[in-house]
């Protein structure tokens, strides 16, 4: 059986692309095995630094695989398996940006509000579809409500209009809607500055900006506090602050971007 997802490692980048044109990259059993396996084999390697989750083909990814679903039962709708995915992308400690030259529909959207980034080319296009086949957006909504305001929510969510990628990113859902000649440069800008970040305190912002902070505002700056005086005393935050006074970039700075 031929993969349907891969894995590529170079200079402290995991390329992860979905490959599986024939049904729009849809989120079917095999590609979901495979998409988590990499997705572990990336964070799991320690020369990575950053992730890119791309696609082949003209969709990002049209949402679960409907024809299979018809045919199965819950388990293998993805209903116990998807939610470990959009977990996996937003608890990642590696940052994770999501390269989108195509549609992206239902559980594709998903994806991209659980990275870190998301760029897509001008020509791509949105829709939370689910209304109308009958079902609700309700696992896509635990990583994409945290990106929007309410209104926009509920006027997508509800009429399942499909919406521009210059829309996507004036609400929240994008950080950036560029020119398709320019998708590479721009996914290739986020990872070289995300490459400069140190692992460990990229690792620990990320789980700063998921987390849980505390009702009350002393518990939350004894929190930070102790955040902040962890960081400072770490080896990355010495050899950090030693390479400023030392005008030099880091020892964790890839060495093409030194």
């Amino acid at each position: 059986m031929d993969e349907l997802v891969h894995l590529a490692v170079a200079d402290g980048l995991a390329t992860i692309t979905l490959d599986s044109p024939h049904n729009r990259n849809a989120l079917s059993a095999q590609l979901r095995r495979e998409l988590r396996d990499h997705l572990n084999s990336a964070i799991a390697d320690d020369a990575v630094r950053v992730i890119v989750l791309a696609h082949t083909g003209t969709v990002f990814c049209a949402g679960m695989d409907l024809k299979e679903s018809r045919s199965a039962g819950s388990e293998k709708q993805g209903v116990n398996e998807f939610p470990a995915i959009l977990e996996q992308l937003w608890t990642s400690p590696k940052p994770v940006v999501a390269k989108v030259a195509g549609p992206a529909r239902a559980g594709g959207v998903g994806m991209i509000a659980a990275c870190d980034i998301a760029v897509a080319a001008e020509g791509a296009t949105f829709a939370f579809s689910e209304v109308r086949i009958g079902v609700v957006p309700a696992l896509i909504s635990v990583t994409v409500l945290p990106r929007l305001n309410g209104r926009q929510a509920h006027e997508l969510f509800l009429t399942g209009e499909t919406f521009d990628a210059r829309r996507a990113a004036e609400i929240g859902l994008l950080n950036s809607a560029v020119a398709a000649d320019e998708l590479d440069a721009a996914v290739q800008r986020y990872a070289d500055m995300l490459a400069l970040g140190a692992p460990n305190a990229l690792a620990a912002t990320k789980e700063m900006l998921i987390g849980h902070r505390p009702s009350k505002m002393s518990e939350a700056f004894a929190q930070m506090l102790e955040l902040s005086a962890k960081h400072f005393a770490s080896e990355e935050g010495q050899e950090g602050m030693r390479a400023f006074t030392e005008k030099r970039k880091p020892a964790w700075v890839p060495k093409d971007l030194r």
